[in-house]
């Protein structure tokens, strides 16, 4: 069994080689500086005392804490003393083995995470067009857009709030105002439109505000216009309209 001494010179070599710190205690995740057993607790405590170690920082594991420890001044100074260099040398390259083992891993993970997401948006860029068409079929109404270019909305959608009127009203003043400010020239995204309405004291659903749209285009009172980047880097994607081939993600008032 090994001693105490012997136990604080391993943990001190282990600390050293590891500035930014190491678990205090060797766990079934993890190996630490001392074993957890009562005669690696009593060399923890005693290097902990005597000012050779010191604990930098609590984690939080599953529902536990453990301590993260650092070698001291003086523990390098007792490191320094008392050890032989060869068996510290020979300590240093298992680490650096272990922790090139490890960086080794780190980089595997990332690739395979990066090929993942890569994977992830070529399936959305897909998917997404066949998803909106199945919630919003298309119809025979021909608007224009602001690239010149014709696209078919669906004007069938029927609303059964008792504030139609008011709700056209509430949206078409807000795309005036849009208009209006500093950000003339940009047509108002639809997820701004629809947050915009969400303050009034009856906020339309994402379906009603989809056929208040659709009704205000078909009756030529806005304009619809596409979403023209990937569709993978489409925002708040449930805001926007399948019209034709083109998703229309922003409005303008016709003037």
């Amino acid at each position: 069994m090994a001693d105490s001494s012997s136990l604080i010179l391993k943990a001190l070599t282990r600390a050293a080689a590891q500035p930014s710190g190491v678990p205090l205690y060797t766990s079934k995740a993890d190996d630490g500086l001392f074993p957890a057993t009562t005669v690696g607790k009593a060399a923890a405590r005693k290097a902990l005392d005597d000012g050779l170690i010191s604990v930098v920082r609590h984690e939080t594991v599953g529902k536990a804490q453990r301590e993260i420890a650092a070698i001291a001044p003086p523990g390098l100074a007792r490191l320094q003393a008392e050890s032989d260099p060869k068996q510290v040398l020979e300590d240093f390259v298992r680490i650096l083995e272990t922790r090139e083992r490890q960086v080794a891993e780190l980089l595997q993970t990332s690739r395979d995470l990066a090929e993942t997401m890569t994977a992830m948006k070529t399936a959305l860029g897909a998917i997404l067009p066949q998803t909106l068409a199945a919630r919003i079929p298309a119809s025979a109404c021909l608007v224009r857009t602001s690239a010149s270019m014709p696209i078919l909305v669906n004007n069938a959608g029927t609303l059964t709030e008792p504030d139609v009127e008011e709700l056209d009203e509430a949206l078409l003043t807000h795309l005036s105002d849009w208009a209006g400010n500093a950000t003339a020239g940009q047509d108002c995204p639809l997820p701004e439109l629809f947050r915009a309405l969400g303050l009034r004291e009856l906020p339309p659903t994402i379906g009603t505000f989809h056929d208040v749209l659709r009704r205000l285009h078909a009756d030529c009172r806005l304009y619809l216009h596409p979403w023209t980047g990937p569709l993978y880097a489409l925002p708040e994607p449930s805001y926007a309209l399948l019209v034709g081939h083109n998703i229309a993600y922003y409005a303008s008032p016709r003037r």
